[in-house]
């Protein structure tokens, strides 16, 4: 993008007039879809992002939110590279964060609604690319560096966001996976996961790591619990019983190699577990997060009544 171009953009997306606003997003679609344009340079890419963000506050009706916000999260689908669909979500996220603070209560669940659907889009976009690595991690990076909304030690961050984030993270993986237009590869829970993994450890907060615990790990490990030998199969028991969380990620889920297929919940299960107790063990984790990693690898590792994975 051109420093010509920048500011022009900026301000068609934050008019006050809809059918501007309305014109500036398909303009900004048929840019970001062009793959001969340059890379977007990060001042670019803020001026960019305040007018998406102020864009998006002028959307008032329900029907139109939603709209708009799955338009925005869809843009990361139809960029020609991956790079430049990192580079988007880095700029989405960095604006989030500079501008949560600043948002009114009436506004507060549209925006916890985009940033639902850039999550669902972001599993979307990395599944489609076989959850490369690379990728993988810079996602991961996005969310964790200093002012990520995942980055256990900057104070500036909203704790709100991660309690958000803690909340829907892995519904939408499921819905994401659930939702690829033809079979992808196993959806790996080390790599995803992460980022809870470091926020578990680090967090000054005892209240955050209790969300992290409660809504991330507690609902994610009794999914992944194998069922009573009595019991049908993991699929079938998962059709009959629609409170079966997660169905479609228990039975596309492996550790950290999607590439040797899927791997058994229970398994699964105890690999993430043992995960957390190194973790847990690492000299990053503060002391009274590390006895309480060990206390949910404790506790989870006696209710699943079995050995734990070597």
């Amino acid at each position: 993008m051109s420093k010509e171009s920048a500011p022009p953009f900026a301000k068609n997306l934050a008019s006050n007039d809809k059918k501007t606003r309305d014109k500036a997003i398909k303009s900004l679609a048929s840019f970001l879809a062009d793959d001969a344009q340059e890379p977007i340079s990060k001042p670019d890419m803020d001026k960019l992002w305040k007018g998406i963000f102020y864009c998006f506050w002028m959307s008032d009706k329900p029907l139109v939110q939603q709209a708009l916000a799955s338009e925005l999260a869809e843009l990361l689908l139809t960029m020609t590279s991956m790079s430049s669909s990192l580079s988007f979500l880095r700029g989405f996220w960095e604006a989030t964060v500079r501008e949560w603070n600043g948002i009114d209560r009436l506004r507060l669940d549209k925006y916890y609604m985009l940033v639902r659907r850039f999550i669902n889009a972001t599993f979307r976009l990395l599944g489609r690319s076989e959850w490369e690595g690379s990728a993988c991690d810079t996602y991961n990076d996005i969310l964790t560096r200093e002012g990520g909304p995942l980055c256990p030690t900057d104070m500036r961050v909203p704790t709100s966001l991660a309690y958000h984030l803690s909340d829907i993270y892995v519904e939408e993986l499921d819905k994401a996976l659930a939702s690829a237009p033809e079979p992808i590869l196993p959806a790996p829970l080390s790599t995803l996961l992460a980022p809870f993994f470091l926020l578990a450890a680090r967090t000054p907060t005892s209240t955050t790591y209790k969300r992290v615990q409660s809504e991330v790990f507690a609902p994610l490990f009794s999914a992944l619990s194998s069922p009573p030998e009595d019991q049908p199969p993991a699929q079938k028991r998962m059709r009959l019983d629609p409170s079966v969380q997660y169905p479609t990620l228990v039975t596309n889920a492996c550790f950290d190699r999607p590439s040797e297929g899927k791997i058994e919940g229970g398994i699964l299960r105890r690999k993430l577990l043992r995960q957390i107790f190194e973790i847990a063990s690492g000299p990053n984790t503060t002391d009274s997060n590390r006895r309480k990693m060990y206390a949910l690898f404790k506790d989870s590792t006696e209710d699943d009544g079995s050995e734990e994975e070597q």
